[in-house]
């Protein structure tokens, strides 16, 4: 199973992008809409971690900023009747611990917002999501913009990853641990590209 890739960026669409490897092979990897928004330009280099889907008519590959985010992908795949597709919108409209947190406080119709879940089936993965997903994590202790802190680091790696130039994204990541401080890893990196986005 390819779970890294790291590579040019060669194309975007709507929905996936284009990589080529140092060897010369070029990847089309299906992204969740906040990926795509914060690419960057034609020609960066960009990691990615990979899920691969195999069917007998076709084999795709699913990309993530996080392992997180992979983690829990392959988790929504678990669910009866929950495709790939499917579960990437999920993600597109969820952070992994927003799903945690919509499992806490049972907010079945939070996944009733996402495209092509309707009411029926937002229970259904709701669910599945109680018994399968880990509770949220413990507060943090620390502020989150602080050097040695784990969500400032991870997020920080995460930007590197998408081809971003540490010195240009770090005060961008820093002003928004600031402004929320209870951000976990995957809703920084969404913020912060969110900003980058608007800016371009």
């Amino acid at each position: 199973m390819i779970a890294y890739i790291e590579g040019r960026l060669l194309e975007t669409t709507e929905s996936a992008c284009v990589l080529a490897t140092a060897g010369g092979v070029g990847y089309e990897i299906f992204l969740t809409k906040p990926f795509i928004a914060g690419l960057p330009e034609k020609g960066a280099l960009v990691a990615v971690f990979t899920c691969t889907i195999v069917r007998e008519d076709a084999l795709e590959l699913y990309g993530f900023a996080t392992w997180d985010e992979r983690q829990t992908f392959e988790l929504l795949l678990s669910i009866t009747r929950l495709g790939p597709k499917t579960s990437l919108a999920i993600l597109s409209a969820y952070a992994p611990d927003e799903l945690r947190q919509i499992v806490a406080e049972e907010k079945v119709y939070a996944l009733e917002r996402v495209t092509g879940i309707g009411k029926k089936t937002a229970q259904h993965v709701f669910l599945e999501l109680k018994y399968k997903l880990k509770p949220q994590r413990a507060g943090h202790t620390l502020p989150q913009s602080a050097p040695g802190n784990a969500v400032f680091r991870d997020a920080l790696a995460g930007l590197v990853n998408l081809g971003y130039d540490e010195n240009e994204v770090r005060p961008a990541l820093e002003a928004t641990l600031k402004e929320d401080p209870d951000l976990d890893v995957s809703q920084a990196l969404r913020q912060v590209l969110k900003a980058i986005a608007r800016k371009q």
